[in-house]
C-alpha cells in the first residue's frame, strides 16, 4: 500500500505541477514570466492579465461561441448516439451486427480531410454554427462503448417485464432505459463535452468569420500566432508588450481550462456508480 500510495503521488504531482506554473505565471508580473523565474508560487502578484483577458471583446465572443458549440454540439451527440447504441444492443434487431461492423469500418478507414471538407461545403454548412456540431455527431468509439453498456447492463427480464405492462419501444427507451442508464450517458456527455470544449481544428478549417472562432481558436492564434496586441496596452512599448503577451498567454489559458476542471468533478461519482441499483432484485 506504501508503494502504491507513493506511485499515485508521484503521478499527481506530474499532473498538477505544470497547472500550479500556469496559474502561477497568470497571477505573476509579466516581467517575472518573460524571464522564466516563476515555478510554482506566484511572485509581485497582480490582476493585469487578467483584467485585459475580461476587458477584451474577442476573448467574451470566443467564450460564447465555445459555450454554444459545447452545449449544441453534445446535446446533438448524446441523442444520436443513444438513438443509435440503443438499437444496436437489442439481439432482435435484423441486421444489426452488419450495421455494426460497417460503423465500426468507419473507425479504421475513413474519406478523408478533403472529402470531408467538400461534403460540408456541398451542405452549405461552412462558416455556419452547423459545421461545428454535425460533421462526426457520432463517435463510433462512444457508440460501441454505451451498446456494451446496455447489453450488459439492461437485463431482458426488465425489457419482458416492460412489453407485458404495454410499454412501447419507444416508451421503454425514455422511462427505462433512460433513467436507469444515468451514468453512462453522464460519461459519454462528458467525453462529447470536453472534446467540442477543446476543438479548435474543425473551427480553423470551417470557419472565415472572426466572430465565429471559438475560444480555442482565440487561444491558438495567440501562442502559436503571438497575436496579444489586441490584449496588451496601446500606448506600452514593444518590450512592454512582449512580457504582457506572456501574462495574457497563462491567463487565458488558465481561464479556458477552468470550465472543464471544475466539471469534472460533479461527473466523476457516474463513473463508479451503480446503474441498476433497485431495478432488478430476485
Amino acid at each position: 500500500m506504501i508503494l502504491l500510495y507513493l506511485l499515485v503521488g508521484c503521478i499527481t504531482l506530474f499532473v498538477l505541477l505544470p497547472l500550479l506554473n500556469v496559474l502561477s505565471s497568470s497571477f505573476s508580473s509579466p516581467a517575472l514570466v518573460a524571464e522564466g523565474k516563476i515555478l510554482f508560487w506566484p511572485q509581485h502578484w497582480t490582476l493585469q492579465s487578467y483584467e485585459r483577458v475580461f476587458t477584451n471583446q474577442s476573448f467574451w465572443t470566443g467564450y460564447g461561441n465555445t459555450l454554444l458549440y459545447t452545449v449544441l454540439g453534445t446535446s446533438i451527440n448524446v441523442i444520436l448516439t443513444v438513438l443509435a447504441a440503443y438499437p444496436l444492443s437489442r439481439t432482435d434487431l435484423k441486421g444489426g451486427k452488419l450495421i455494426l461492423g460497417v460503423l465500426i469500418f468507419t473507425m479504421y478507414f475513413q474519406g478523408g480531410m478533403i472529402p470531408t471538407y467538400l461534403v460540408v461545403k456541398q451542405l452549405g454548412m461552412v462558416n455556419t454554427v452547423w459545421a461545428m456540431v454535425l460533421p462526426g455527431a457520432i463517435s463510433t468509439f462512444n457508440l460501441i462503448v454505451m451498446r456494451t453498456y446496455f447489453m450488459n447492463t439492461l437485463p431482458k427480464e426488465l425489457q419482458e417485464s416492460a412489453f407485458i405492462d404495454g410499454c412501447s419501444n419507444g416508451r421503454y427507451l425514455w422511462s427505462v432505459v433512460l433513467p436507469v442508464c444515468k451514468p453512462i450517458l453522464a460519461v459519454i456527455a462528458l467525453y462529447y463535452s470536453v472534446n467540442h470544449w477543446n476543438d479548435f481544428f474543425q473551427a480553423l478549417i470551417y470557419l472565415s468569420d472572426a466572430k465565429k472562432y471559438p475560444l480555442q481558436l482565440v487561444l491558438r492564434d495567440i501562442l502559436i500566432s503571438s497575436k496579444v496586441d489586441d490584449f496588451a496596452t496601446l500606448d506600452a512599448g514593444f518590450s512592454d508588450r512582449l512580457f504582457q503577451g506572456e501574462g495574457i498567454k497563462y491567463a487565458i489559458i488558465t481561464v479556458a481550462s477552468l470550465p472543464m476542471l471544475l466539471f469534472y468533478p460533479f461527473m466523476q461519482r457516474y463513473f463508479v456508480k451503480g446503474a441498476l441499483v433497485g431495478s432488478v432484485k430476485g
